[in-house]
């Protein structure tokens, strides 16, 4: 019986997506199988390879996002990229955000808040 879970999201730029794992400590590769409970596993167009026992699975959707698919079974996964993924989902907007800012010829800087939250500023032509 598998324990795997997917989730739709907004993702499209798997580099902004890479950026964000690398930021978690830990590490997106192309293609493979997610690890999840009792050696079950899960195919990925891309894997994001966790610390812990568990993996999240990526896949394309008809609407170019990518649902990730994880097993949430004793709170593995929770601990490294957050509830629903929300750590990581922060984390792939800022870097996108970011990214899209300097393409543009924009600067942008971040700011950790106490409460967690990430403030982003945007700012005249570089």
């Amino acid at each position: 019986m598998s324990h795997f879970t997917s989730i739709q999201t907004q993702i499209k730029d798997l580099a902004s997506l890479a950026d964000a794992c690398k930021e978690l400590g830990v590490e997106l590769v192309q293609g493979g199988e997610a690890r999840g409970f009792a050696g079950n596993t899960r195919k990925g167009e891309a894997v994001i390879r966790l610390k812990g026992p568990y993996d999240i699975a990526l896949n394309k959707q008809s609407d170019g996002n990518y649902a990730l698919a994880t097993d949430w079974w004793n709170g593995h996964v929770e601990k490294e990229v957050g509830t629903n993924f929300a750590r990581l989902i922060q984390l792939y907007g800022v870097h996108k955000t970011i990214r899209e800012a300097k393409k543009k010829g924009y600067f942008a800087s971040r700011k950790t808040l106490p409460n967690g939250a990430i403030k982003l500023s945007i700012g005249g032509v570089q």
